[in-house]
């Protein structure tokens, strides 16, 4: 077993120190929960989580700089004494017993009681484990360690019950499953099949945090594959749900369905992909059920457009953080423009090249293509590309414009919407190299401006 010095190599030296000071005060002090899964996995915890006998008002006596996070369900962060200290607060949680669950999450009654209690109403037995860091030994009332051992994702006591507690439990079960892989076992994955549908009472906000761990950790493949099977995606995500049984032309995706070809993209993804580039995996696709018809063979015409407005309105519902939905949605609208990029012209695959979603994008286009016909030349061909562009551009891909809408007043040319088009055109002939300095950029540009007034019905 574990020792005080792996504990402290594994970042646990501050949940030690407010330990040791809970039992100094007469306090139970023990780790709890994930971390204790994960020491045991041989795996460094993301946090360490305390639990004790302690109230939390005596908790809040004990440390000079707490925050009350939640002191009626007995849960304080205490945070380093020393204030100029940045290392993350350890939580603190009082033993307790739980009841009544009428919003499918907060109970309705909370008696503070001991650990075999506290380790009861806890989700999954490979999350109800407790580490006395005085002997080392386990403390383990729900047999969490041999579930942990055999592989196996069993709900604490009643299935049911637990998921009427707190019905994103049945997101975190896929999750769980899926990032440690595990097999839910019959009477747990039965019961959330059953209370899916619960998941309607959960705040976006927690469905997104969920829906994000579970599609940037291990195997987002099967995530999505649980999420399916469980009937969770009909209630948080009904547009992937759509994916599943739409068919796709064989000589282009041997693979199977779009859902099957979006588990591959995902299981395709780099390790630890942000945020956006997982989501867009998951949602590169949802344009093609609505857009599915049936010529000469299945086409799905313009998909990336109608997938991109798909996905502005899912990153919306789900609260997704604006830099992050416009990562998204642009990647979606943008994900088929690799197959013109031998055909583009210079000016036109540098802007394309130079877009600050580009290397998440090569990502996806990279499983996208390994999840189908599985040929990655032009993955190769846009970071060969970038490589030149920032050779010739001193680090950058795309150069700076050799005029701007200032030196366009210079000229005396007057303002209006013709600015912005001609600085683009002027700036298009630059990237394609047929203008080559200043002097013949601005020169363009009057003649642009003369063409314009001469056509009041240009395209300008």
């Amino acid at each position: 077993m574990i020792g005080q010095v792996e504990l402290q190599e594994l970042g646990a030296n501050d949940a030690l120190k407010v330990i040791e000071r809970l039992k100094a005060a007469g306090h139970e002090g023990l780790l709890v929960g994930g971390c204790v899964r994960d020491i045991l996995l041989n795996r460094k915890p993301e946090d360490f989580d305390v639990a004790t006998s302690a109230l939390p008002d005596q908790v809040i006596r004990l440390f000079p700089r707490t925050i009350d996070i939640g002191q009626a369900f007995g849960v304080i962060l205490v945070l380093p004494d020393n204030p100029k200290d940045t290392s993350p607060p350890i939580e603190v949680a009082t033993f307790r017993e739980e009841s009544g669950y009428s919003d499918h999450r907060h109970p309705d009654r909370i008696v503070f009681s001991n650990a075999r209690a506290d380790a009861l109403r806890r989700d999954f037995t490979m999350n109800g484990m407790f580490l006395d860091t005085a002997t080392f030994k386990l403390l383990d009332f729900v047999n969490g360690e041999s579930d942990l051992r055999a592989g196996l994702l069993r709900a604490i006591g009643d299935p049911k019950e637990r998921f009427a507690e707190d019905a994103l439990r049945i997101l975190r079960a896929a999750r769980f499953a899926a990032g440690f892989d595990m097999e839910i076992v019959s009477e747990t994955r039965v019961a959330a099949a059953e209370a899916a549908t619960t998941l309607a009472h959960i705040s976006a906000e927690r469905i997104r945090d969920e829906l994000i761990k579970g599609l940037t950790r291990p195997h987002p493949d099967r995530f999505l594959r649980l999420m399916h099977e469980l009937g969770i995606l009909d209630v948080i995500l009904p547009e992937v749900a759509a994916l599943a049984g739409c068919t796709q032309p064989a000589q282009f995706h041997p693979e199977g369905d779009v859902m099957v070809h979006t588990e591959l993209v995902l299981a395709n993804l780099p390790p630890d992909p942000p945020p956006a580039l997982a989501l867009a995996a998951l949602l590169h696709d949802i344009g093609k059920p609505p857009t599915r018809t049936v010529s000469d063979r299945i086409r799905f015409n313009d998909h990336h457009r109608v997938g991109g407005d798909m996905a502005e309105v899912i990153c919306r519902r789900l609260a997704i953080p604006n830099t992050v939905r416009q990562d998204v949605v642009a990647m979606v609208h943008r994900h088929m423009s690799f197959m013109h990029l031998q055909r583009m012209k210079q000016s036109t695959y540098t802007r394309f090249l130079a877009a600050q979603t580009i290397d998440m994008e090569i990502a996806l286009h990279r499983a996208d293509c390994l999840a189908s016909h599985g040929d990655t030349a032009n993955c190769d061909l846009a970071l060969g590309r970038i490589e030149e562009l920032k050779q010739q551009g001193n680090g950058t891909v795309l150069a700076p414009p050799l005029i701007t809408g200032k030196d366009l007043k210079a000229l005396g040319l007057p303002t209006g919407p013709a600015y912005r088009k001609v600085l683009r055109e002027v700036h298009d002939a630059q990237l394609d190299g047929r203008v080559l300095n200043r002097e013949s950029a601005l020169e363009m540009a009057q003649n642009l401006f003369s063409e314009f007034t001469r056509n009041s019905d240009s395209s300008f």
